[in-house]
């Protein structure tokens, strides 16, 4: 059966181009459906959505202040603290004391994706040693045995996803878009120097710590299993810098947060903000339009910079936005952006959204900004 196009409406005060030359003394929503690829409106509206006066009940926006967690007695394994998680995905954060294990590590639930938000060290794999430092995505597929060897003590924002990270297509853009491969980092095999640790006996053990449906099971060998000589194909650990990425622009109409695609998986995407030149064309909205995402939730992970939609946000933070709740620029934010002199973004942040509901952890109720919902109390009746 032949798909009837969407009809296409046209009501109402609107512009001839979104995001561009906003009628006078509105604010425009984007009411869209499957993450800004599926059926979509703009809205304008005379005053901002994010305008409430109060909420009562769960569904609101969240702020957490992750370096409030704290450094951890512990390895980087041990030491990570889920703040957020569904079926799909679990968010966690991982600030370690102990910067080397004395053990290897292998995911046999998830694909990880380690965020290197301080700290660097090397990553001994199956494949190789992959040196990393701070702005790098690690990327380890499920099933890899690893040991991390960090200089001080790392944050890292992890990802444990149960589909398979993928790299985002390209489309029209080229295969060049977005990062070139050359851009990509991937270890030369070379078996590993751990000395393993002394048993009862005397003698040298290694253990391998396998976590399968969230239960570690412990593996000892007589020898160090990170013994591979060669490796080829292409399934591998592998490493990106978010400062390699080269953001999708137009210099006349703000694009949405999807073309910054950095990553996929089942049911979810992740994201990379980095510093981008701003719109130029009179009129433009430069901040991100207030929006509500409905099939998505959407969460930010702010690394370094200035956050420019963003008021009272440091880094090491993390806010949340629910499905079926607006969300957009803060006030000041809102007003800076039609500042003239404004002329480019100086934030680095991930983001993800996942299409099935996040649930919060008792760690990120601990650190929750209560009044974070609450920012948004002088939003803007119309565009300045």
């Amino acid at each position: 059966m032949r798909t009837q196009p969407t009809p296409y409406y046209n009501k109402g005060r609107t512009t001839r181009q979104s995001h561009l030359l906003l009628p006078e003394g509105c604010v425009e929503e984007e009411h869209g459906r499957d993450g800004f690829f599926g059926p979509v409106s703009q809205l304008y509206r005379t005053q901002a959505p994010t305008g409430w006066s109060r909420i009562d009940g769960p569904l609101k926006p969240r702020a957490f202040d992750c370096d409030r967690l704290g450094v951890a007695e512990s390895d980087a394994i041990s030491a990570r603290t889920s703040v957020l998680f569904n079926n799909d995905v679990t968010v966690s954060v991982s600030q370690p004391n102990t910067p080397s294990m004395d053990y290897f590590f292998r995911n046999a639930d998830a694909d990880e994706v380690l965020f290197v938000h301080r700290g660097e060290g090397v990553l001994e794999t199956d494949y190789g040693p992959l040196s990393f430092r701070q702005g790098d995505y690690v990327v380890i597929p499920r099933g890899t045995t690893y040991r991390m060897v960090a200089e001080q003590t790392p944050f890292l924002l992890v990802f444990e996803t149960a589909g398979r990270i993928q790299q985002p297509d390209r489309g029209m853009l080229g295969a060049h878009a977005l990062y070139d491969q050359t851009a990509i980092d991937t270890p030369e095999p070379e078996p590993s120097s751990f000395k393993g640790v002394i048993g009862s006996d005397g003698n040298a053990e290694w253990e391998v710590r396998i976590k399968r449906q969230g239960q570690l099971t412990s593996v000892w060998y007589l020898f160090n299993p990170l013994n591979v000589v060669g490796w080829k194909g292409d399934l591998t650990v592998y490493k990106l810098n978010i400062l390699d990425i080269c953001p999708v622009i137009s210099h006349k109409a703000h694009l949405p947060p999807s073309v910054h695609s950095t990553f996929l998986a089942q049911n979810l995407v992740i994201c990379s903000f980095v510093p981008r030149p701003l719109e130029t064309e009179p009129g433009a909205l430069k901040v991100p339009f207030y929006h509500s995402n409905i099939d998505f939730d959407e969460v930010l992970f702010y690394h370094d910079g200035d956050f420019f939609s963003r008021d009272g946000i440091d880094a090491g933070m993390i806010t949340f936005h629910p499905q079926g709740i607006h969300h957009g620029p803060h006030p000041e934010a809102y007003k800076a952006s039609w500042d003239p002199a404004k002329t480019w973004t100086n934030e680095v942040a991930v983001m993800l959204d996942t299409r099935n509901p996040l649930t919060m952890t008792e760690a990120a109720h601990s650190t929750e900004w209560k009044e974070y919902h609450q920012s948004w109390a002088s939003a803007p009746k119309g565009a300045l």
